[in-house]
């Protein structure tokens, strides 16, 4: 496969540019590429970006179905530079964003896929839609001392909750619609996590347009892209299960030696299935049945 940068994708996709909606993938590491790209591929994204360093591989089943881009991933907020570049080029295309170790679900992604799911938003008159990133995590740190096992995965299914989100611009009011919302790892082993980093929600999936910036709290300079619902009914929201923070913990110096397990009284077996993420208030399926 060659391996192009940024902007050379942009010009190899002049002619015909992705009709969406795209992925956007960034590997920080090697743990779990594979997956992460069939996961994403399979839950229906037309066009799958990845961003990487050269020296991360990729199964040869998966290089035709996806485009491969030389990046700068330990860069300061790598992911969030290269979401808005690919925004400032594809206006108007429906795109999500995500690490390696990361996996999309949405409401009934068994049977309907992203397209599905972007439609249905889209009639609803909403452009971006709200994920939370639930953390996953071994079940045995022992056996998987990086804390990643597909087939051991667990999850909190207690223990999260929710915030105003305060306007400093006025008068540290409440923003309309909007809600920090916190739990998971980054709640349990908060001394370990900046304050800057603990909040577990993302607009991970939205439509690009001209002026749009993602900042690097994982928020928009578009506050209607920030809301969870629109003001007269629920709508749909998903979920992002991801080992990055499990992983982090377990690697960072200041955490590593410290946390023998990540089990508590409310770990959970991950069924990687959708109906025990809506059954544990981790998504909303609004209007859609």
């Amino acid at each position: 496969m060659q391996h192009v940068d940024l902007e050379g994708y942009f010009r190899a996709t002049q002619a015909s540019p992705p009709k969406g909606p795209l992925a956007i993938i960034m590997a920080e590491d090697p743990v779990e590429v594979d997956t992460t790209l069939r996961h994403h591929i399979q839950a229906g994204f037309r066009d799958v970006l990845l961003l990487a360093p050269d020296a991360i591989t990729v199964a040869p089943e998966l290089q035709d179905d996806l485009h491969r881009v030389t990046y700068d991933v330990h860069a300061e907020n790598a992911l969030v530079a290269a979401v808005n570049r690919v925004i400032e080029a594809f206006p108007g295309l429906w795109m999500y964003y995500c690490f390696n170790a990361e996996y999309l679900f949405h409401p009934f992604c068994e049977t309907r896929t992203v397209r599905d799911l972007i439609a249905f938003h889209a009639e609803e008159r909403r452009e971006a839609m709200l994920t939370y990133v639930v953390d996953l995590y071994a079940g045995d740190l022992e056996r998987f001392p990086n804390a990643v096992s597909l087939e051991t995965a667990h999850l909190d299914r207690s223990g999260y909750y929710a915030l105003a989100r305060q306007d400093p611009e006025n008068n540290w009011h409440p923003k309309e619609r909007q809600l920090d919302f916190f739990g998971g790892l980054r709640w349990r082993f908060e001394e370990h996590v900046p304050q800057t980093r603990r909040k577990i929600d993302r607009i991970s999936l939205f439509k690009a347009k001209k002026g749009l910036v993602l900042r690097p709290d994982f928020t928009f300079s578009d506050e209607e892209y920030n809301t969870y619902a629109c003001p007269w009914h629920n709508n749909l929201t998903a979920t992002v299960c991801s080992f990055r923070t499990a992983k982090a913990l377990k690697s960072n110096p200041g955490s590593r030696w410290g946390i023998t397990t990540f089990g508590w009284h409310n770990s959970t077996p991950f069924q990687w299935h959708s109906q025990q993420l809506m059954d544990l208030g981790l998504m909303e399926p609004g209007q859609w049945f």
